[in-house]
């Protein structure tokens, strides 16, 4: 397939908030042909009649999901299901030599057992693990390329992951004590109903939440320990926002050597990427500056006294957390231009 060719692209499980984002994504997308949208539960409802914003863009309705015609239709399928859905379909769809990208869970971890753990059930085709390729741009491009499987990462595990990568690449600070302070929006915790996401209990609030263990942290362990090349100790907590989407995460470390130019640092790790923006010095970043955008904006400070670094990370968490980051992974395996399809720029107020 020549970078010229349009593919015919299937989703399966888009009624969620990052479905929608996805669909959205790829209905504008100038190489993408949708196909096939699937969902149990709202098999024969039109896409437009579920989700408004679609209306005059798409006339498919949403299908049962069947392999079979999955395979017949697509050239990639995306996964925009809750965990341990798409590992029951996956082995199915490797075996027709279809291409998959799934925002889910269930093909992050290479440590099988640790994943059984974390979300409390058995692994249905732990043989695929080893081959699926974790989907962080910024990290992983080259194998991206040439993955028949990829796994995109999660939200949170994006912005914590990006705004450690330079300083544990050049082993620049000590790895025992790190903590990413992380605070996400509330379409974060999905589109069902929940007595604590509704308007009157979240709105006026803050609150931390799953302090004793959250499942993203191993995922975050795994990356940070392959830049670091050893071990890291990392201390995660995720707050709630009273907002609707963005995630800011504040990240503490202590560096080996205070003297080093950390501006520098990160602006020349991160020059050739289009989606990371490092601010100037003493510039921090706002969700608000991101909204509705693949970008994530990246803050690094020294603090005076302390010997201590902050890093400032933010991020879309439905867009460079979930559904821009895996059209931006489509882009790389299809040798696209990276940026194609993900040219927002963020809505402000």
């Amino acid at each position: 397939m020549s970078n010229n060719d349009s593919i015919k692209v299937g989703v399966i499980g888009a009624t969620g908030y990052t479905g929608s984002e996805l669909l959205r994504l790829l209905l504008r997308h100038p190489q993408v042909e949708l196909t096939v949208v699937t969902s149990r539960s709202e098999a024969g409802v039109a896409l437009s009649d579920y989700w408004p914003n679609l209306r005059g863009e798409c006339d498919l309705s949403f299908t049962a999901p069947s392999a079979s015609e999955l395979t017949a239709a697509c050239d990639l399928v995306f996964f925009a299901t809750p965990h341990a859905v798409s590992m029951h379909m996956m082995r199915e769809l490797m075996a027709m030599d279809v291409r998959v990208i799934d925002l889910s869970a269930d093909f992050r971890l290479q440590d099988i057992p640790q994943w059984e753990a974390w979300y409390g059930e058995k692994h249905a085709c732990p043989e695929l693990v080893e081959q699926a390729v974790y989907g962080l741009p910024e990290v992983n491009r080259d194998n991206i390329r040439d993955a028949q499987l990829l796994a995109c990462p999660g939200c949170y595990p994006t912005s914590v992951q990006l705004g450690f990568l330079p300083l544990l690449e050049n082993n620049l600070i000590h790895t025992d004590s790190l903590i990413a302070n992380s605070a996400s929006g509330v379409s974060g915790a999905g589109r069902q109903a929940k007595v604590a996401n509704l308007f009157s209990e979240m709105s006026d609030n803050y609150k931390a939440y799953a302090v004793a263990g959250h499942r993203h942290l191993p995922e975050i362990e795994q990356g940070l320990n392959a830049a670091a090349d050893t071990k890291v100790t990392l201390t995660f907590v995720p707050h709630l926002l009273p907002i609707i989407r963005g995630i800011h995460s504040t990240l503490y470390c202590k560096p080996k050597d205070m003297s080093v130019d950390f501006q520098a640092l990160f602006e020349q790790r991160f020059a050739n990427e289009p989606f990371v923006d490092v601010l100037p010095a003493g510039v921090y970043p706002e969700t608000r500056s991101v909204k509705g955008t693949n970008h994530c904006r990246i803050s690094v400070q020294p603090v005076d006294g302390s010997e201590m670094l902050v890093v400032l990370v933010v991020e879309d968490n439905l867009l460079k957390g979930a559904a821009g980051q895996a059209v931006q992974a489509m882009n790389i395996m299809y040798k696209w231009q990276e940026t194609l399809g993900l040219r927002d720029i963020a809505l402000m107020p």
